[in-house]
Parts: structure tokens; sequence; C-alpha cells
């Protein structure tokens, strides 16, 4: 099979301890009028106060938007336009955690091209570049800051919504994992469970015929050359960084590593996609209001034990990155040796085993199969095909525990 690859980034990628104080010279850059999107509690923060001086010292007029709430509701986003407006911003700043970043990227759309956040849900459907964009992570998670998509909760959709578009990929993504060292453990995790989620099924999605026009018809392209190099590069540093950043907050190293690896975990399933753990995770998290990190961690060891027979040697690759020592014997049980590993590393840093354990019941499964099957843009990338019985097969199991439930039978696995 001749190679494909393609990659969607940011013009600029700055990494390191530190390099937040490369902001200024972007941001003068950028414009003249910098609206600067945050939360309310970074707002306060000093690094982030000094941050702001420093944009102000290189000349730019500078206002802060700190109304950013969880799971970006919006009426948060239209606040913030709002206050663009007035401002005359003719640049955005996002800087915090995952909401933080896709709120400025709304912002930054809904500035240039007008209307409202509904008007662009879907793919491809903003109209052409947002307002010059830079993007700060204070989280090591969601990988936003590189990646062409913004999810919000809209109180008119029973679950949350996307706008994805090559348009809203930042100008300037500035990762300085000294931002990351307050996290809590709690946030820790489930950022870092969420990033290794992403590149896990970045490396496992499926595979497209790579035609002429792949590119210009899908925003999530699938499986690639590029994805996959910057999947199994995230697998390495998160795996090798995310229990030991969860137990000791003062190990900068492995604070250093986890970002590195949610940043390329950004980078590969910002133009891979993403699958059946977050197409699942959407309605669990509108019903149960637990982290978006935290659900898709979750369903990730019995979405790769549904997947096992479509994508084993690749599961085993992720065992490889991983540093999984027990691969030996057949590719099958390699590849269960490497879902166990998953499982064991999630549970080590206190994500919940089971749907059941998020305060999911019974009755509630087959909205969860219902709406995760809405998810068309995450079910199309998944590498077993996904229809209702697949579906319902996956949540069950999910609900009760039970993963031996969910390799299929000889006579529907992918041919080799």
């Amino acid at each position: 099979m001749s190679a494909f690859g393609a990659i969607r980034t940011p013009r600029n990628i700055v990494f390191g301890a530190g390099q937040r104080s490369s902001l200024p010279n972007y941001a003068k850059h950028a414009g003249k009028r910098a609206l600067i999107v945050t939360d309310e509690r970074l707002a306060a923060d000093r690094v982030f106060l000094e941050m702001v001086d420093g944009v102000r010292a290189a000349g730019v007029e500078v206002k802060v938007f700190s109304g950013v709430i969880a799971e970006l509701p919006v009426e948060c986003i239209a606040a913030g336009v709002n206050v663009g407006k007035a401002f005359g911003a003719d640049s955005v700043i996002g800087i915090g955690g995952g909401s933080c970043i896709d709120a400025a990227k709304v912002i930054a759309l809904l500035l240039a091209h007008g209307g409202k956040a509904s008007d662009y849900y879907g793919e491809f459907k903003v109209p052409g570049p947002t307002l010059p964009l830079i993007s700060i992570p204070t989280t090591s998670g969601t990988g936003s800051e590189v990646t062409p998509v913004a999810v919000l909760t809209d109180p008119d959709r029973a679950v949350k919504i996307g706008i994805a578009s090559p348009h809203l990929i930042s100008e300037t993504a500035i990762c300085d994992p000294e931002l990351t060292y307050s996290c809590p453990p709690s946030l820790t995790a489930v950022s870092g469970a969420d990033a290794l989620t992403h590149a896990i099924e970045a490396f496992t999605t499926a595979r497209r015929e790579a035609g002429p026009t792949l590119v210009h018809d899908h925003v999530f392209l699938g499986k690639n050359a590029f994805s996959d190099h910057y999947a199994l590069l995230a697998i390495k540093h998160i795996g090798a960084s995310l229990h030991a950043a969860y137990t000791n907050g003062s190990d900068y190293a492995a604070r250093e590593s986890l970002m590195f690896g949610a940043m390329t975990a950004g980078l590969a399933f910002g133009t891979a996609g993403t699958a059946a753990a977050h197409a699942v995770q959407y309605p669990v998290g509108a019903m149960t209001h637990t982290p978006h990190g935290t659900g898709v961690a979750l369903m990730m060891p019995y979405v790769m034990q549904l997947n096992r027979d479509w994508c084993a040697p690749e599961i085993v690759e992720i065992g490889n990155a991983l540093g999984v020592t027990n691969l030996g014997g057949s590719t099958a049980d390699a590849a269960d040796a490497t879902i166990d590993a998953i499982a064991d590393l999630f549970a080590s840093v206190g994500i919940p085993a089971t749907l059941a354990d998020l305060g999911i019941v019974r009755d509630e499964l087959s909205t969860v199969v219902e709406q995760a099957l809405g998810s068309v843009r995450l079910v199309k990338n998944n590498p077993r095909p996904l229809d209702v019985p697949t579906m319902n097969l996956l949540v069950d199991a999910s609900f009760t525990g039970d993963r031996s439930a969910l390799s299929a039978p000889k006579n529907e696995r992918k041919a080799s």
C-alpha cells in the first residue's frame, strides 16, 4: 500500500518550560487589540497577570474576558463576543484549559464572520479565516491548541455539539509545562487520560481511500502516516508520565512529558479524528455531568476490546510504545495484554471502571446507544463498523464491566 499522509497544524508551535514569555512578540504581530479569553479563577492568577502585562508592554491593547464556564455553554460564548465587539478586538488569545481555548476559537470565529455559534455546527461551515488566534494551554489534556475543532454545550441539543474546520486552528500554540505545575491530581489524571485516549483512537481509526478529494471532503481524514507518527509519540510520552505526574505533581520531568504527549495527541487526532469512545461519552457526559476525560478514558479499554480483531496489529504497536513487556504469544494475546495495560494505567489514576460507576442506570442504556450512533463524524471513524447491535454490545459491556463479551466471533472478524 502506498503511503498517504496529511497533517493540519498551527503556523507556529512553541514548546518548553518558560516559553509563555514568547507570547508578547507573537501577540504584537497578530494585532493591536487583543481579547484575552480565560476563566474567573485563572484571571486572578499571578502568572496569568504577568502574561497580560507582557502583552501590554509589547504595545498591544488588551481586554480580558474571564467569563468562560466549564462545558462551554453557548451563552458564555455570546458574552465573550459582545465584549470583543465593544473593545474592537483584532486578535484573540486563549489561555486556560480546553474550555477556555475552545471558547477563544469560537469567539475568534464569530468576531470575524458574525452570526451565532449554531450557524457553524458541523464540518466545513466556517467560510474563511477567523481573527488571528494564539492558544496557551494550562492543562495537559485536550490538545485544543493544535486542533481544528471546538466543542460546546447548546441547551437546544441533547449532547455536546462541535464546530470543525481547518480555519479554527490556532495561528500560534504556546505550550509551557510550567503552567501545569499547579494542576491537582484529579485534573492531571482526567486531562492526561483524555490525551491518551485521543492518541489511541487516532492510531486505530479507520483508514480511508486516499483519493484527491479526501482532504476536502473530511475535516478528520482517518489514519495516515503523519497522524500515526504523532499518535505513537504521544502514547510513548503519556504512558511514561501520566501516573508519575498524578502521584507527584512536583515531578517536573513527568509534567513536561505529559504536556508534550497531550500536544502531540492533539496533532494526531486533529487530523485523523476520534471514534467510539468519544461517541459514547457525549451522551454519558450529558447525563452524568462528569468530566469528558473521565468518560472517554473509562470507555477506551472496552472500545479497544470491541475493535481488537479489526486493528490487532495497531494495538500491539500501542503496547510497544507503552513499554508493555508481556507481548509474547499470538497477535491477539499481545493485543489483549495491551488493553489490560491501558485499563490498569487508567485505574491507577482513579478513572472509574464502568458506566454504572458514573451513575448511569440500565434504563438509560438505550438512550446512550441511540445518541452515540447519532455522532456520525465519530462513528464513521471506528475501525469496526458500528450498528445498533454492536453499539448495544459495547454499551452493555461498559455498564457491567465485562470486556470478555466484546471479542467478535470468527465469522464477523475483518479479513486480514
